[in-house]
Formats: C-alpha cells, sequence, structure tokens
C-alpha cells in the first residue's frame, strides 16, 4: 500500500483512514487490515471476496423485502443490496460516526425511504427488533478485530429473534480469533444447529450462515439452480460456493432443538 491517506490517518488510534492503494479506494482502522475497497470505476461491485462469499446468502433468501446491516464499513454490502435489490428496505447500525462521515467517499447513497443508516451499538439496535428482516448482515469489526458486543451469546440470540421465520443471518468471522470456535458454538446454540461455515479462498474469513426456519431445506439441485439464476441475473457467481454450502451445512450436523444445542455448546464466558 502507499502513504496517501486521508486527514483521518492518525486522528486517534483505531479512527478510520481511506487510502488511494493502485486505484482502489480502502477503508483501515490500522496499517495491517484492510476492512473495506471499492473500485472508483465499479463502486456497486464486491470487490473482496468476503463480501461476494456474505451475498451467497440470496441462494437461500433470492427475495428479501427487508435487509439489516450491522457494520456500515465502506459500504459494499449496503450498495449492492440496494443496487441490486430495489425491492428491499434496508436498515443500517454502525456504532462510529467517523466511518458513516466516510459515506460520500465510498459512493454509498443518502438516505432515502429504502435506506437508513443510524449511528447505533449494534447489539442494542438488534436487541430492539423482532421478525424484522428476512436477511440480516452482520460484518462488525474494530481495530481490535470482531467487536466483542457482537460475539456474544445474547448478541445470536438477538439476532434469532429479529430475523422472520424463514429469516437468514450472514457473519463474517476472522478465522485466526482465538475465540473463533467458540463463536460459532453460540450461533449454534442460538439456531438450534441449522448452520453452515464456508471459508473465503484465502481462508482469512469465515463466513457463518444460519437459519431461523427452513430456508436451508434445498436439495443440491436446487442450490446450484439458484446459483446459476443468480450469476445471469445479478452478475454474482456463486456457483464455486455451492459445494462449500452443501458440505458445511452437514459438517457436525446434529438434528436437535435450541434447547438440546445449547445445553452442549459453550455459553457466554
Amino acid at each position: 500500500m502507499n502513504d496517501r491517506r486521508s486527514p483521518w490517518a492518525g486522528s486517534a488510534p483505531g479512527a478510520p483512514f481511506v487510502q488511494d492503494d493502485e486505484g482502489m479506494l480502502t477503508l483501515h482502522f490500522d496499517g495491517a487490515a484492510v476492512q473495506s475497497s471499492m473500485d472508483p470505476a465499479h463502486p456497486v461491485e464486491l470487490v473482496l471476496d468476503y463480501s461476494r462469499l456474505m451475498m451467497a446468502a440470496l441462494l437461500f433468501v433470492p427475495t428479501p423485502s427487508r435487509i439489516g446491516v450491522i457494520g456500515l464499513g465502506g459500504g459494499s454490502l449496503v450498495k449492492y443490496c440496494h443496487h441490486h435489490l430495489p425491492s428491499a428496505s434496508i436498515d443500517v447500525a454502525e456504532i462510529s460516526a467517523e466511518v458513516i462521515a466516510l459515506r460520500n467517499r465510498f459512493r454509498i447513497p443518502p438516505d432515502d425511504e429504502r435506506l437508513r443508516i443510524d449511528r447505533a451499538d449494534g447489539a442494542e439496535w438488534i436487541a430492539q427488533l423482532d421478525d424484522a428482516f428476512d436477511l440480516l448482515l452482520v460484518d462488525g469489526f474494530d481495530i481490535g478485530g470482531q467487536a466483542s458486543a457482537l460475539c456474544t451469546q445474547r448478541f445470536y440470540d438477538d439476532c434469532h429473534a429479529a430475523l422472520t421465520p424463514d429469516g437468514l443471518l450472514a457473519i463474517n468471522m476472522h478465522a485466526d480469533d482465538a475465540l473463533h470456535g467458540a463463536y460459532i458454538g453460540r450461533v449454534r446454540a442460538s439456531f438450534a444447529n441449522s448452520v453452515s461455515v464456508v471459508a473465503t479462498e484465502d481462508g482469512v474469513n469465515e463466513i457463518v450462515f444460519a437459519a431461523r426456519g427452513d430456508a436451508f431445506r434445498l436439495s443440491e439441485k436446487q442450490l446450484f439452480q439458484r446459483a446459476a439464476a443468480l450469476h445471469e441475473a445479478l452478475g454474482l457467481d456463486l456457483r464455486r460456493v455451492a459445494r462449500p454450502l452443501i458440505d458445511g451445512r452437514r459438517r457436525d450436523f446434529v438434528p436437535a432443538g435450541r434447547a438440546a444445542v445449547r445445553h452442549v455448546m459453550n455459553a457466554d464466558d
């Protein structure tokens, strides 16, 4: 990366800043990790592999009416959904006013009848909502990594409650986090093990998909048909992730109710 930074750079430890990295606009909290990336020539395009993988949620919920997003970042997920899913309303919780202030740099649309971005603690925000979202996307990171408030058993329980009966949750997790396994265990406990975990191609991130109802009850043939349809309609090639999604759904699956799963999984430390 080069050193051409926005005025946010160095303003405070963990404050967001923007870099022009060989023509790509990137968001950072430190000098190590890229939080978001945008091609200014194609601002709606999903540049980072994890963001494309998160949108594999559309294989299970292809026409969501209400979408919730926790963690704005550079707005990649928000822009993609706003552009490609015109019938969906999108509500976003972002805790950092400084991140929200960068929305114009990343070409995030202004609030309108379909899009609302609130400065809010994602854990507190989701706890107030029941049966609200067909699709909930969680991508909450700070300078320390995954935001701890977005990794508790209570938070995942609240995510479950915030989904409609056939809703789906997709969470971006860092695979190297020391508590990564515990976090996935908590998601399994909240969602009665209706969970599929798929790694990005570089192995740095894993996306955890969790279904409240019957969203995962697709045959292998149906899943590949939906992947082909989404590729044709949106240009989003999810065919390569269809097989890992099936394998991830089967891995360690134990039929059980929420109470039974909670009994064998770790709760909050």
